[in-house]
């Protein structure tokens, strides 16, 4: 018979005072997603029979994000066994025996840094070998704030003390709670019950169940698990210290998946960035969420990318700026000082220098000139531009959207284009130079006899 399904209960009423913020704790972003984010996509491989997640109020930015998981309110905020005693009335019912879940996983959403891997290990070691309560440790350098785990002779864990409650003794022990429980289902609800908030905090907390159950005779374990991805974020200055290990992490994933960082520490990454084979990345650049770069593209120093698609082959920057909804296909080049935004450019389509191309669609082969500007936006509204296969902008142009320039057209420099160009047709639209032979001198001779 197969083992009962898990489920996972995500304390994450923190309201970020230590952050000094009005944003919710849990949706600071770590790697350009939000850190509780991180930790619903760790679980997600997992397949937890279900997930409730616990907020404070007026955190309803939180449930959008997290759906479909469900989220209750802990109002007010009593303590964290006083959150797992809430997160379990949405569980009502499907908790063994008379259930299908057996044990239940109890987590921090301020803990990104958790990988489905160490996830998956301790539910693995429950199903090595069952305990009440299946406690995740660690040993970091400081032990500081973190509840001690204390052991008996045996290793069975006989309490956790939180680091405001410990004496000198407790102090001493290196071992501590890394905020990862796992409790047999049958056995959860009683002791949530039993608990008091007889503490410096005034609180229920969760680790007093391990007290509770080592009394009752219920076993309880610790497993050793690795220190960098248990850490919490309570504070600007760890959630920089947690961007630092998570851009570490991605920076190696990519390069284990075959793409050059020249200077990865200058790299900065988000979570879904997807970096193909043999593609180059330069110092100095930002990919933000939403980014796919296809084999072989080479992206030069100092760009940034955002929510877009860049094809094979392609070339991009130094210096351009690719914002959502651009798409790239193979060979474009895209050049310094380029922004593209809601466009697509067509395969070898090049846009070399000092251009905005926005809510258009360039066809393969056609080249932009320098100081190129889609006049996308009129005010009110936003238009298309529509530049055809193997076109020629000219230097410094206008094209007043909306507006089509046809296959094979050519649009000289300097032009200002109000209305669509043929194929094949070369179009000027710009004033009439007229010059005038000797008047700059005269000019120059007026003004120095005035001074």
């Amino acid at each position: 018979m197969s083992r009962p399904a898990f489920a996972a209960i995500i304390l994450a009423a923190g309201s970020g005072t230590r952050m000094n913020s009005a944003i919710p704790k849990v949706m600071h972003p770590l790697a350009g997603r939000p850190m509780i984010a991180h930790l619903l996509e760790a679980l997600k491989p997992l397949a937890p029979a279900a997930t409730v997640v616990v907020i404070g109020p007026r955190m309803e930015a939180v449930t959008r994000l997290v759906a479909p998981a469900d989220s209750v309110v802990q109002d007010p905020p009593l303590g964290t066994g006083d959150g797992v005693r809430i997160g379990l009335d949405a569980l009502a019912g499907r908790l063994a025996p008379q259930g299908d879940i057996g044990d239940v996983l109890v987590l921090y959403g301020d803990t990104p840094l958790l990988r489905s891997e160490t996830l998956a290990r301790l539910l693995e070691e429950q199903k090595r070998l069952p305990a009440a309560i299946l406690l995740a440790g660690m040993r970091p350098v400081d032990p500081g704030p973190y509840g001690r785990l204390v052991s008996a002779p045996d290793g069975a864990i006989l309490r956790i003390v939180e680091g405001a409650d410990a004496g000198p003794e407790e102090r001493a022990i290196g071992l501590v709670w890394g905020g990862l429980m796992l409790i047999q289902a049958g056995c959860l609800p009683g002791l949530v019950a039993a608990l008091d908030r007889n503490n410096a905090q005034s609180e229920f907390y969760l680790t007093a169940i391990v007290g509770l159950a080592a009394n009752q005779g219920l076993r309880c374990r610790m497993v050793e698990l690795p220190g960098e991805e248990l850490i919490g974020i309570n504070t600007r200055a760890e959630l920089a210290e947690a961007e630092a290990l998570m851009q570490h992490r991605l920076r190696r994933a990519v390069i284990a998946g075959g793409t050059t960082l020249v200077a990865p520490e200058t790299v900065f990454l988000s979570a879904d960035t997807l970096l193909g084979r043999d593609v180059v990345v330069e110092p100095n650049v930002v990919f933000g969420p939403g980014v796919a770069i296809g084999a072989g593209a080479r992206i030069r120093s100092f760009s940034h990318i955002e929510g877009a698609v860049v094809g094979a082959g392609a070339i991009v920057g130094p210096f351009a700026r690719l914002r959502p909804g651009a798409m790239l296909e193979e060979d474009v080049h895209v050049g310094n000082f380029v922004e593209i935004k809601e466009a697509r450019l067509g395969p070898g389509a090049k846009a070399n220098h000092l251009s905005y191309i926005g809510d258009s669609t360039v066809g393969a082969g056609a080249n932009i000139g320098a100081g190129t500007i889609t006049c996308n936006y009129d005010g009110v509204n936003k238009w298309r531009t529509t530049i055809g296969e193997r076109a020629f902008i000219g230097s410094n142009t206008a094209l007043v959207a909306p507006v089509e320039i046809g296959d094979g057209a050519i649009v000289a420099a300097g032009s200002v284009v109000t209305h669509d160009v043929p194929p094949d047709a070369l179009t000027l639209a710009r004033g009439q130079q007229v010059d005038k032979p000797g008047r700059a001198a005269e000019i120059r001779s007026r003004l120095r006899r005035k001074n």
